[in-house]
């Protein structure tokens, strides 16, 4: 049976119940009209309720597929894009040539992030700075500062995933730059910082300490 018939056999059968309600003041359940074992009002309810939300399902998929627009289509069961080359790790492997100053990452920060994380980093919904020693408080606060244990994690994700609205899109000079200023509104840094792949894997940060490097 296709889902409209069976969305359509389950309505009327609704119907036909909430009918012989009407004519009789009887409840469908509660008051013994269909009891509350029968398997066949059961499985109407049950055929009824899955019927409707698959249909809207279908119906809200559908639509978002429409607003996706021409750039953006899903790509259910194709394999996954391959980003092994972009990952960077703790000691710095990966990292491309470039550099950037606290005062250029300022600059492409007031532009592109600040809108989401605030002037300062300290946006309540996402923070990137702050909450040093809050860790072992009953309220940490975990954020680039207080809790990531890489400077080296921090160029890989702003790489890879930032701006939200443009992943990407950013150069790796612009790269080093942002993370620098992120790292300077955390106090690991000065305002004179250039980062490079070699200065940035020389950043000790706050909570290097809290994480524990796994045996292969």
């Amino acid at each position: 049976m296709s889902m409209f018939n069976r969305l359509k056999s389950a309505t009327q059968s609704f119907s036909l119940y909430r009918q012989r309600k009407s004519n009789t003041g009887l409840s469908l359940y509660n008051e013994g009209f269909i009891p509350t074992f029968c398997p066949f009002s059961r499985r109407v309810k049950s055929l009824f309720f899955q019927t409707v939300f698959v249909t809207s399902i279908s119906i809200s998929t559908a639509v978002a597929d429409e607003n996706l627009g021409p750039a953006l289509k899903p790509n259910l069961g194709q394999p996954a894009p391959d980003y092994i080359g972009s990952v960077v790790s703790p000691d710095g492997s990966g990292l491309p040539a470039g550099k950037g100053t606290v005062v250029a990452g300022k600059a492409i920060y007031d532009a592109q992030c600040a809108a989401c994380h605030g002037p300062d980093g300290k946006l309540a919904a996402n923070p990137l700075a702050g909450g040093l020693g809050s860790l072992s408080s009953a309220k940490p606060l975990k954020t680039v500062g207080s809790y990531w244990p890489y400077a080296t994690t921090l160029y890989d994700y702003i790489a890879r995933a930032m701006p939200y609205n443009q992943p990407k899109s950013l150069s790796a000079n612009d790269v080093y730059a942002v993370t620098a200023y992120i790292l300077k509104l955390n106090g690991i840094v000065h305002k004179e910082t250039t980062l490079d792949s070699s200065s940035i894997v020389n950043i000790k940060m706050p909570n290097r300490g809290g994480f524990f490097e796994l045996q292969e």
